[in-house]
């Protein structure tokens, strides 16, 4: 009902009739011919919304991000119709998106930033300025040590960013996507498992936040156990036949670099992998991360977070 007063309060004002709003209010006050006219459109720019999505690699309601952001991109797909279908169009829309995640911008009383979203990003796909979307996303380095639970938009974001990567899964190699899509219960778990961690005792921020976590199945995160890394590694070049040069390939689609891992250097680790991490966002948002050198950031993990492009450790092997 929300997306379907957007999209009425949008054609009104096209018409001159009315500033774009979806209150309760504005909800309260649709007309029976405006819900009749747009609920069908709406319907269908839902499943419009849908497949960008899976486009994007979320493919349940567990993995979205945010279900708010939903009512501005149904309106805006329903609006577009047809032309929704276009492979630009769709970059253009995923762009938004993944500003409005990883700038976790959606979190909060939202009403007005649909009533921007709607009005701004269908002008900006025929060429206009940048949505106040685009603009007002942020996303400071320093944020990945306070991502530690999946209750973050931002914290799913990147999980859904790594399967984007092509993540496979360390034991049967493959792509982590097809492991959700057959149901093979594909879950966030530890790189460096939480007994182990905690029995050498290192901190809890670094090791329980998004750096040191990554999507694998069930039976994976099983053989994985709570043992230090290189034990599990040996494992599973040894139990299930993978050679040790097959496992760092697939550790580097997960952004793992295979070095630190192997040797449990774990601030380099956290440093590497961190600086990987950002790549996507960068990436995904169309927008630079400012402050990977700066002096907070060197404080909190030991090192700047170089760029892409300026290492070629993790690139290398790619």
């Amino acid at each position: 009902m929300t997306a379907i007063t957007l999209l009425a309060t949008y054609h009104r004002n096209l018409s001159g009739q009315g500033a774009v709003s979806a209150k309760r209010r504005d909800i309260l006050k649709l007309r029976l011919d405006e819900y009749r006219r747009f609920a069908v459109p709406i319907e269908n720019g839902l499943v419009n919304a849908a497949k960008l999505l899976t486009r994007a690699k979320i493919y349940d309601t567990g993995s979205l991000p945010y279900q708010t952001q939903l009512i501005p991109l149904s309106a805006i797909c329903a609006f577009l119709d047809s032309a929704f279908e276009s492979d630009v169009v769709k970059k253009s829309l995923a762009r938004w998106y993944w500003c409005g995640v990883f700038g976790e911008l959606y979190g909060g009383a939202n009403e007005a930033r649909f009533a921007n979203d709607i009005q701004e990003v269908l002008p900006w796909l025929n060429g206009g300025p940048d949505p106040r979307t685009i603009k007002d996303s942020n996303f400071a380095p320093i944020r990945l040590l306070t991502l530690q639970s999946r209750l973050s938009a931002a914290y799913k974001g990147l999980a859904a960013q790594l399967m984007q990567a092509g993540s496979a899964d360390f034991i049967s190699g493959d792509a982590i996507e097809l492991n959700t899509y057959y149901e093979t219960a594909v879950d966030i778990h530890h790189i460096f498992p939480r007994a182990y961690c905690e029995s050498i005792g290192l901190p809890r921020q670094k090791w329980n936040s998004v750096i040191n976590k990554t999507p694998l199945s069930a039976r994976t995160n099983r053989v994985l156990g709570g043992r230090q890394p290189s034990m599990y590694l040996s494992s599973i070049e040894r139990n299930y036949g993978v050679p040790a040069d097959r496992l760092d390939t697939i550790l580097r689609t997960h952004l793992i670099d295979p070095a630190s891992l192997r040797l449990e250097s774990f601030d380099a680790f956290v440093v590497g992998r961190a600086s990987y991490l950002l790549d996507p966002i960068e990436e995904s948002t169309g927008k630079p991360i400012a402050g990977r050198d700066s002096e907070e950031v060197v404080n909190a993990f030991g090192a700047a977070l170089i760029p892409r492009g300026k290492r070629g450790i993790l690139d290398k092997g790619s």
